[in-house]
């Protein structure tokens, strides 16, 4: 609350706008003839802290009133100083809708005529900080509930991806669902986490709040009661003054009768008929205690006696009356001022804690339907650029065509191996029947035994220069370059195509897209296009056959015989020394093997690089590649390539050092010059 300065000015403008308010008269000291308290703002400082609104309410009634004089003994004798503070500046500038615009001006004035004002509105300021400070304990409670179920749903949601893109799940449609509902309890979990923080600063608010409220309610409660230790002294003060009036004329009244010598009985009888029956007590007295007097003493001596006493009795009624007109003024100015403004100091510091607890909620209440909203148009957008939402998401998922591929796929992998069960075919001596006529196969149709390459690719002649099977340094040597060409060829349409592409890498191609394809590049690796819609459709078929080239090698590229010093060097816990062992390692290789393995492991680390696209990780490309790069078991005979080095018991291993050399990729293949270039 802003300081103001209390002078007359500020006070005779009421808040009466009737024309006939000339009538109204004024109240309490503030009439423009008083000369008390023109100019408050200068001679009590320490009581401009408290404000003031241009208007005043009736005055407390007082039979005592018989003048106004200047309040100076008021002001010394009160000497408290109140730096009160906006408690209201706490809460945000959006909440000054909520403060009334006009202070209720009929509600001081009834607290004025109470005689129980001061301690109702001080009661009333208690029991707002109790439900202000409650209502800050529950948004903490429920910033900490939030919180918590914000951060384990967040790291239930983003684990569960991980690990499902590392584990022997289900692939096709149902991956990118899967990715995208998880996506989504992301989303609703950092709705949840920032609804958390919200809550705890309107619980920090609302604390600072009661504190600064309870601070000023103790300081006005302490200048109230000074204000009324002090009228309480004046009064003491004044009937002490009352008294020694009394003492003064009750010696007066002696004198006056030794002086003119009248009996006890006439005295008693004048007093009677002149003071009633208070005066016939007083004069009783004196004539009682004068009477003692009368002896020995001269007329001189009587009348310096008398000048003596009326000068005291002079005195006395003096400061008598001056402490009854300064009484008379204490009382006024505390009734019709100083209580006045302490009642709208405590009134103000209610409507502001309230104000304050009512604005929190409101916006509590606010926010807890934002994030419900919110949660609402996350599972079920409005828009259609924000997304298809939880359920759509789900109901995208195409079982159907997932398992017609994974069909394929099985199919594929299982063509090579010694069939299990009953023979299909056979001799018809042995009681085999002749297979059945198909008329042109359904969307299911899956041709194990039939020739690996269609008729198209029958009619592309072969040049006699195989890329599958041949040796990777009798293959570079033959066609004189520093780089397979196949290795080249399939790199540059997968990152051209496919670096975004779900599960790239983990996801095969179809069988019969993926054999043709190999066909065709073991003819004629020049005749074939990459770039053309054939292959760019599915992405995952010119993967799988830059696999299928690793895994036919004769001797795999990270070689037979540095197989087991790769597989010891991955063992190492130390990060440091076995990055520092497999670079030794990766230095031992064969030329042709080093570059091929530089240039590749180059191309997995840029598809690593878009892993929030593609979900590959360094560490799932490492799972994928692992067995590849090393050498793995040839299907149907039991041996492994690569002179029977790369057992499924040092797969793990396998996987680390690819994973280790593709995380410390640049320290190991990329030099100074390269980077400077």
């Amino acid at each position: 609350m802003a300081d103001e300065g209390y002078s007359s000015t500020a006070w005779e403008s009421t808040d009466n706008p009737d024309p006939n308010a000339s009538q109204t008269p004024y109240y309490g000291l503030f009439q423009p003839n008083s000369p008390s308290l023109i100019h408050e703002s200068a001679t009590a400082p320490a009581l401009s802290s408290l404000p003031v609104k241009p208007s005043s309410p009736p005055p407390r009634s007082s039979s005592d009133s018989l003048g106004r004089s200047s309040s100076s003994r008021w002001r010394d004798s009160v000497p408290v100083t109140i730096e009160r503070k906006d408690t209201l500046s706490v809460i945000p500038s959006d909440a000054i809708s909520l403060v009334e615009t006009n202070f209720d001006e009929n509600v001081l004035r009834v607290l004025c005529e109470l005689d129980c004002g001061v301690p109702l509105l001080l009661d009333r300021i208690k029991q707002s900080m109790v439900s202000c400070r409650e209502a800050s304990v529950f948004f903490k409670k429920r910033a900490v509930l939030e919180d918590e179920y914000g951060k384990s749903l967040q790291k239930l949601a983003r684990t569960t991806s991980e690990v499902y893109s590392m584990n022997d799940g289900k692939a096709g449609s149902f991956v990118g669902a899967w990715q995208s509902s998880m996506k989504i309890h992301d989303i609703m979990a950092e709705n949840r986490i920032r609804f958390a923080q919200r809550l705890n600063e309107m619980s920090d608010e609302l604390a600072s709040l009661a504190k600064e409220v309870d601070k000023n309610r103790k300081q006005t409660k302490e200048l109230a009661s000074r204000y009324e230790r002090a009228l309480q002294e004046s009064e003491l003060n004044m009937e002490k003054s009352k008294n020694r009036l009394e003492v003064s004329s009750e010696e007066l009244e002696r004198v006056l009768l030794q002086k003119e010598g009248e009996s006890l009985k006439d005295g008693g009888l004048q007093a009677k008929n002149q003071g009633g029956v208070a005066g016939k007590r007083a004069l009783g007295k004196a004539v009682a205690k004068g009477g003692l007097l009368l002896k020995g003493k001269n007329p001189g001596n009587i009348q310096r006696q008398e000048d003596d006493i009326r000068t005291r009795v002079s005195n006395a009624s003096d400061l008598y009356r001056k402490a009854l007109t300064d009484t008379q003024a204490m009382r006024q100015e505390y009734f019709n001022f100083q209580l006045p403004r302490i009642l709208r100091a405590l009134k103000e510091c209610a409507d502001e804690i309230d104000l304050g607890t009512q604005y929190h909620l409101t916006r509590y209440a606010f926010l807890f339907e934002s994030i419900v909203l919110s949660d609402g148009s996350t599972l079920v957008p409005v828009a259609p650029e924000d997304g298809i939402g939880l359920k759509s998401t789900i109901e995208s998922i195409d079982n159907r065509a997932d398992f017609k591929i994974y069909m394929q796929n099985y199919a594929y992998a299982r063509g090579g191996t010694a069939p299990r069960g009953p023979r299909r075919e056979g001799p018809a001596e042995e009681g085999f029947l002749p297979p059945l006529p198909t008329h042109g196969g359904g969307a299911y149709s899956v041709h194990t035994n039939a020739p690996v390459g269609s008729s198209q690719n029958s009619q592309i002649p072969d040049k006699g220069r195989p890329t599958f099977g041949v040796d990777l340094a009798e293959q570079m040597a033959r066609d004189n370059v520093e780089l397979p060409a196949i290795l080249e060829k399939c790199c540059t349409a997968i990152e051209k195509h496919g670096l975004q592409s779900q599960g790239i890498y983990r996801i095969s191609g179809m069988a019969r897209k993926v054999a043709s394809l190999k066909e065709r590049l073991d003819k004629d690796i020049d005749s074939v296009n990459l770039d053309s819609e054939e292959w760019i459709s599915d992405i995952n078929n010119v993967t799988s056959v830059l696999k299928m080239w690793f895994r036919e090698l004769p001797d795999p590229l990270l070689t037979s015989t540095l197989h087991q010093g790769f597989v010891e060097a991955a063992k190492i816990e130390n990060d440091r020394l076995r990055h520092i062992r497999l670079h030794e390692r990766v230095n031992d290789l064969p030329d042709p093997n080093y570059a091929t393995l530089k240039y590749f492991l180059g191309h997995l680390h840029k598809i690593a690089e878009y892993e929030a696209d593609n979900s590959m990780s360094i560490q799932n490309l490492a799972i994928v590649f692992g067995q590849t790069l090393f050498g793995q078991m040839i299907p149907g005979n039991g041996s492994f390539l690569g002179h029977g080095n790369g057992g499924m018991a040092d797969a793990p291993f396998q996987n680390k050092a690819i994973e280790t050399i593709l995380d410390h990729y640049s320290d190991i293949f990329v030099d100074e010059a390269e980077v400077g270039a």
